[in-house]
């Protein structure tokens, strides 16, 4: 499976971009906001992918970054989302925000995306609310307006850590960006877990 596209910006659509690798170009469908990250024709760029195969199709989608590939491959597991939908999400709607919205169970701000009706909306925010806290590659703002760091970091594993205690995503999320704002970035993980922990229970 292609999971990364490295070369030069060939050629730009509405809503596809053709990248040439070493003189193959490659037909990427991408998000608006992936197309408006992509820079100039012919510059060098980067796009993570998702090959989509299906009985008469073949398609490979294109995105900035490996959060909003994940958020894709999350949205088009929901049913009544398929790849043009989960583009249109991505397109109206950053990784963070898509994030932030189902940890909140805000249908109305999913329901924002072209295709998007408020019973679809309503079935993305229930289905992967559970599953926005876990996710990589994204950095909600929390208390403060300090941001979690990405994952691999002290405080998403902190986030995790918390919630295999039981709490919930955006409980989880907002305790331990309270607690890095009090004890700062370089803060270790078990600092940043008690201190979460006694925001979380309080």
């Amino acid at each position: 499976m292609i999971a990364k596209l490295k070369g030069l910006l060939d050629e730009t659509g509405a809503d596809w971009a053709v990248i040439d690798v070493a003189g193959v170009g490659y037909l990427v469908h991408c998000s608006a906001r992936t197309l408006s990250a992509l820079g100039e024709t012919g510059e060098a760029c980067t796009l993570y992918t998702d090959l989509q195969v299906s009985e008469n199709d073949m398609r490979l989608l294109g995105f900035a970054t490996a959060a909003e590939r994940d958020w894709f491959r999350l949205l088009t597991g929901v049913q009544g989302v398929g790849s043009k939908v989960g583009l249109a999400i991505l397109s109206a709607l950053s990784p963070g925000e898509v994030r932030d919205a189902c940890a909140s169970g805000d249908a109305a701000t999913v329901a924002r995306a072209n295709g998007v009706g408020p019973k679809l909306a309503a079935r993305i925010v229930n289905e992967l609310k559970d599953k926005a806290g876990t996710m990589p590659g994204v950095s909600p703002v929390g208390a403060g307006g300090v941001a979690i760091s990405p994952a691999g970091g002290a405080s998403a594993d902190a986030v995790a850590a918390l919630q295999g205690l039981g709490f919930k995503p955006a409980v989880a999320a907002q305790a331990v960006a309270s607690a890095q704002a009090e004890l700062g970035e370089g803060a270790a993980e078990a600092e940043l877990i008690r201190m979460a922990l006694r925001k979380a229970a309080g």
